[in-house]
């Protein structure tokens, strides 16, 4: 088996649901056997091997994604885990079909709108929201990963989790970036104040565990076993689930969340969001994902403007990616939710979903955008009018949205792709751990002010509900419909603004993948313009201060990995060097 470790982690892909082919008579190369080569980018290399080997003994690319979950759940566990939840995209060049999962956590029966508010009706403060309990949603990844397996795997869970097993028992390394996430939260978060969680990530002197330092974790080998002997479905209703519902109430003082709460999770198959960009054909996550949409209303805007005649990279061309950013995350902060919330009695949300999207908004909208000076002011439209309804605008959504994540991505020697963004939300999640796994505090994705200036939110909590997710999963199709590449990024709600401009440095600026994922990170996440630090000189800030964006250097650390299928049917990867992430391939 041919080996090659490169510099990074690999790609995303874009569907959900029953999609038929994509248009135009898509062709897939032949490619010899000999020749095929397969890949699995993940963002730690122990997750990457794991995968890869999995792929060596025949497995699929699902089978590999199992894998991968399971050894990102013990070494990164400030950004994922089998106690959080994920998006999955599948590609299957035998059917030509795109299908996405939906394995977001659900809020429990007992969650309510005002969930996250103070007796006086004021929002709770983040640490109090996220460490109390009340923060847990019921995990969805494992659900997600069995009805995928169900449909796509080969090989039996007990090979599948075997690698995480043996790295649960017998230890790895701490890495700086654990290392550094462990001091980050000891000091700036509630880490330490955790018993679980503090005996697990901290020594006896309550100091971080060093660089290096042979980490155990016997819990999670329980847990693994678990998985292995009785299937996936001990993690929803047997000891596993028992001891993450302990832990929620415990740390909530009440009975927040029951069994019931996990026999009733549901994964879900939905119809992915797709628009053509330029010559290709781009496709993302629907909602509850507010991704796909709003990076494809981005793209779609910048067609409304002279982006293609920028300079790659000049100030002139961030500008204009910067203004049509503004204005798609101005709709997204209004409309764009779990889909149960994003209907009326006149519309559904996939009608409002084609109405963000639709020719003639996108053309209004883009008409606002000035090419000499950045707008003063910049609110959301009105798509439902182009619906011909009278139903009420929500109100603007306040989620906190930290920027935690993992994202892998995955090519199996029959071409067949996973592309699958997995989250805990904030790092460590809610600092609870149950199971020896991080327990995640994804509710509070969910708008902590359930009504604003009279307004019901979209995003407001309720039980059953799934919180609205920036994971932004993208697949780019060629004209016949082939697979042209594949990307996407953890980063919290700036995972959006990272996807968006690999995107176009890669089809605009026609860089290679490594190039475009190398660009600096200038995003606008919650309206300003945050630029990552020490990549612009005083010079190109100027320039952009000169169309009146008002500059703030700050440190972006997104995680963009992805790959190009060339027509040879070789891999060119692409990793961000902001993390530790590699793609690791074989033949």
């Amino acid at each position: 088996m041919l080996r090659k470790l490169m510099t990074g982690s690999l790609f995303l892909l874009a569907a959900c649901g029953e999609q038929p082919a994509p248009s135009g008579n898509a062709t897939v190369p032949e490619i010899p056997e000999s020749t095929r080569q397969y890949a699995v980018a993940a963002a730690h290399p122990l997750a990457a091997e794991a995968g890869l080997d999995i792929l060596a003994q025949g497995g699929t690319a699902v089978d590999a994604a199992i894998a991968v979950q399971a050894v990102l759940s013990l070494v990164e566990p400030q950004s994922s885990g089998l106690a959080g939840g994920a998006f999955m995209l599948h590609y299957d060049p035998a059917t030509e079909k795109l299908t996405s999962y939906d394995g977001r956590e659900t809020a429990p029966a007992s969650a309510t709108p005002e969930m996250f508010l103070n007796e006086d009706g004021t929002p709770m403060g983040f640490y109090d929201a996220v460490t109390g309990g009340r923060s847990v949603g019921v995990p969805g990844v494992v659900a997600m990963l069995a009805m995928a397996h169900e449909k796509h795997g080969a090989l039996p869970w007990e090979t599948l989790l075997a690698p995480a097993l043996d790295h649960a028992r017998e230890g790895f390394a701490v890495t700086p970036r654990l290392h550094q996430s462990i001091s980050r939260m000891a000091t700036r978060g509630r880490l330490g104040q955790s018993e679980k969680a503090a005996a697990y990530f901290l020594d006896a002197d309550g100091e971080p565990w060093p660089v290096g330092h042979v980490l155990k974790n016997p819990a999670y080998a329980t847990t693994l076993q678990y998985l292995v002997d009785e299937g996936p479905a001990v993690f929803y209703a047997g000891q596993v689930a028992e001891e993450m519902a302990l832990a929620v109430n415990a740390a909530a003082g009440a009975a927040t969340m029951t069994l019931d709460d996990f026999l009733s999770y549901q994964p879900l198959e939905r119809t992915p969001v797709c628009a053509a960009y330029r010559t290709k054909k781009i496709c993302s996550m629907a909602p509850p994902s507010s991704g796909g949409v709003t990076v494809l209303q981005i793209l779609l805007l910048l067609e409304q403007t002279g982006f293609a005649a920028k300079a790659p990279a000049s100030p002139a061309a961030w500008h204009l990616l910067l203004e049509a950013s503004r204005l798609a995350y101005a709709d997204r902060n209004i409309f764009l939710a779990d889909p149960v919330s994003m209907g009326g009695a006149d519309f559904s949300a996939d009608d409002l979903v084609g109405s963000l999207l639709r020719a003639d908004y996108i053309s209004d909208r883009a008409a606002l955008i000035q090419e000499d000076r950045s707008s003063i002011e910049v609110s959301a439209g009105d798509p439902v009018s182009y619906l011909s309804t009278s139903a009420e605008t929500p109100g603007k959504d306040a989620s906190p949205e930290p920027p935690s994540t993992s994202h892998f991505s995955i090519i199996d020697a029959d071409g067949r792709v996973v592309s699958m963004t997995t989250s805990v939300e904030f790092p460590f999640g809610s600092h609870l751990m149950a199971g020896g796994m991080i327990l995640n505090n994804q509710l509070t994705d969910f708008s902590f002010l359930p009504e604003r200036d009279g307004r019901q939110v979209a995003n407001a909590a309720a039980a059953g509900k799934r919180p609205r997710s920036s994971m932004s999963p993208v697949i780019v199709l060629n004209e016949d419909g082939s697979v042209y590449a594949a990307l996407g990024s953890p980063g919290g709600s700036a995972i959006i603004g990272y996807v968006a401009k690999t995107l176009v440095a890669l089809i605009d600026w026609e860089m290679s993948l490594q190039e475009a994922i190398d660009q600096p990170n200038i995003v606008v996440p919650r309206g300003g313009v945050l630029v990552e630090d020490n990549t612009l000189d005083e010079a190109r800030l100027a320039d952009l201060e000169a169309f009146g964006h008002a500059v703030q250097q700050q440190d972006l650390n997104s995680g963009v990995y992805g790959f190009v299928l060339k027509a040879d049917g070789s891999i060119e990867g692409g990793a961000d060097s902001r993390r530790e992430g590699v793609v690791l391939t074989g033949q």
